[in-house]
């Protein structure tokens, strides 16, 4: 083996990795959807949790992506600690997937069919469709499928690189020695975890061992020791983003350590074992690509078999070796350690936008109530309320700003843009209720009252006001296209009622039934629900926008009159719904 050989192998594995990182965000990006419904799965049922760990790390390709993933969700308290047990260990399942992918390349035999199997065969006519797709097609998921293409590709044509550059290691005696020496099951154990700590992916490291095997110095009873410290190797990634996360977080990645190095040390006495008892040939046979997925997958079904039973043994001991915190901890509404799946992080951004929009519906709910009976309590709370919307303006705000940066689908940043745009509406909505409550305490403090009309009219103003607050954010909670184009009307009938509120003061106090210090209270309390409904509207427009693909609100808001059949109809319900006489 020559230097040539050498560069020839650095770019066969730059080529391997690549692609494999290509195709693994491509392929999260083109499951964005499936992956949020995945979401939804992770329940407190035991293999429910399994399957959700296995099927996300099957399709993003990355154990080590899921696992930081889980972390994350632990230390935002989506998951609880049991729940974060099942899904690690279905990831280790998952994680399998690739060296199944990977072994195509050992596929060898005459036959019209099995050429086909041989990536060397039928990876071109994948990268020319993937290049098609991805240079001439505009749609992105198009585009996506065209890189998932494209770098499964490169990734096949990084593996026979790499595979025909080191068969001159067969000759080499060192390397021989080095595999000889890799035959004692610990020190196997140690090349293996170090090497995936390293690289921090262990289908890399398995398509890096696969790879070596076609020198045929790579026997199974150094293999299957390098793949049981792989699982240990790829923890590293999980442990170092639980730095400064809480104790549950910390927790869900010391189990995925303890999990794998458990799984290591029984495989390991298992594997000592069988090779003093029986001393099988085949350990002593060169291991093949097929031969070496094999392996990594009952490997790890095994572990997984073994310890999936003793989750909630597990979780008592690692609450053990990790304590509880002297001092209540701060829970992190939104994680960062969820953008390395930017279509779960913004799953939890529209989680948490509902969130803020309950919070400023309740504000909106108590505010209204103070002309009824104002006490401290109640201002203490609208006020705490109208605070905590601001809270969720800013970190959503700058949370959706740096997952935009990111590369994500067409689909994500468009509803990402979306969020952006209603939550500005939510805290608006929060400012309002706050100003209508400083209309109440003025009117309180300074000793005035409005006039039995006034009440009466405020009320019916309040009530529309409130029902479309509720349609607006049941649209945009729901996604839901039909109650979104029921906002509308009602905001053209808040509209009007306001217009005949302002009159009816007028003729009041002409009459002398109201006063002018009243007056400016009325119209500052009108112009703030007047500005709810309008922002309400907006929410509506969002979700129009959304089913539409286009972000012109104005757009958005004349397809709600347009497009809707019923505008007039509903518009003469909700007038009549909110009469004044």
């Amino acid at each position: 083996m020559d230097i040539f050989d050498i560069l020839t192998m650095i770019g066969g594995l730059s080529l391997f990795l690549f692609g494999m990182n290509i195709m693994g965000e491509s392929l999260e990006r083109a499951a964005g959807n499936s992956l949020r419904s995945l979401l939804g799965k992770l329940t407190s049922s035991r293999m429910l949790g399994f399957l959700t760990g296995m099927a996300v790390t099957a399709v993003i390709q990355s154990s080590s992506a899921t696992t930081v993933m889980v972390v994350g969700f632990v230390n935002s308290s989506l998951l609880t600690l049991g729940q974060a047990i099942n899904v690690i260990m279905g990831a280790n399942v998952g994680t399998t997937v690739t060296a199944w992918v990977l072994s195509l390349s050992g596929v060898d035999g005459d036959g019209l069919f099995i050429q086909l199997l041989k990536p060397t065969n039928f990876t071109p006519i994948l990268a020319l469709i993937g290049i098609i797709y991805y240079m001439f097609i505009k749609d992105s998921k198009k585009k996506d499928i065209g890189l998932i293409l494209l770098g499964f590709a490169v990734l096949m044509f990084g593996m026979d690189t790499m595979s025909g550059a080191v068969k001159g290691l067969r000759d080499e005696e060192w390397f021989t020695s080095l595999f000889l020496l890799f035959t004692n099951p610990v020190l196997g154990v140690i090349a293996g975890a170090v090497l995936t700590g390293i690289i921090q992916s262990s289908s890399a490291s398995v398509g890096i061992l696969q790879a070596l095997s076609a020198t045929g110095a790579v026997s199974y009873a150094a293999a299957i020791p390098i793949i049981m410290g792989q699982n240990i190797g790829t923890c590293v990634t999980a442990m170092l983003s639980s730095v400064g996360a809480t104790k549950n977080a910390k927790r869900a990645a010391f189990v995925h350590l303890m999990f794998n190095v458990l799984g290591t040390l029984i495989g390991l006495v298992l594997f000592i074992a069988v090779n003093a008892i029986f001393a099988p040939a085949i350990l002593g046979e060169s291991a093949s690509y097929l031969g070496i997925s094999i392996c990594h997958t009952a490997f790890n079904i095994l572990c997984t078999a073994i310890l999936l039973p003793s989750g909630n043994l597990l979780e008592k001991v690692v609450c053990r070796i990790v304590p509880d915190a002297k001092e209540p901890e701060v829970v992190s509404e939104l994680d960062e350690r969820l953008m390395a799946t930017p279509s779960i992080a913004l799953e939890r951004c529209r989680a948490l936008t509902g969130e803020m929009a309950d919070c400023a519906h309740q504000v909106f709910r108590s505010s209204a109530s103070a002309f009824r009976e104002l006490t401290p309590e109640l201002s203490q709370s609208v006020r705490d309320g109208e605070d905590q919307t601001d809270h969720y303006e800013d970190i959503i705000g700058s949370y959706l700003v740096k997952l935009s940066a990111l590369q994500i689908s067409e689909a994500d940043n468009t509803e990402a843009a979306m969020l952006l745009k209603a939550i500005g509406d939510f805290e608006r909505i929060g400012d309002h209720a706050l100003n209508i409550l400083e209309s109440a305490e003025e009117l309180h403090t300074k000793g005035f009252a409005f006039s039995e009309a006034a009440r009466h009219e405020l009320k019916v103003l309040a009530s529309a006001v409130d029902e479309i607050i509720t349609l607006s954010f049941q649209a945009f909670r729901d996604n839901d296209l039909e109650t979104a184009y029921q906002v509308e009307p009602l905001e053209q009938v808040i509209d009007d009622l306001k217009e005949k509120l302002r009159i009816h003061h007028i003729l009041r106090l002409q009459q002398g039934n109201c006063s002018i210090e009243t007056g400016f209270i009325w119209s500052d309390l009108l112009n703030a629900l007047e500005r709810i409904g309008d922002h309400c509207s907006n929410i509506a427009g969002c979700v129009v926008d959304m089913a539409h693909h286009n972000m012109n609100m104005h757009e958005a808001l004349r397809s709600a009159r347009v497009e809707n059949e019923n505008f007039g109809e509903q518009y003469r319900d909700y007038a009549k719904k909110y009469s004044l006489k």
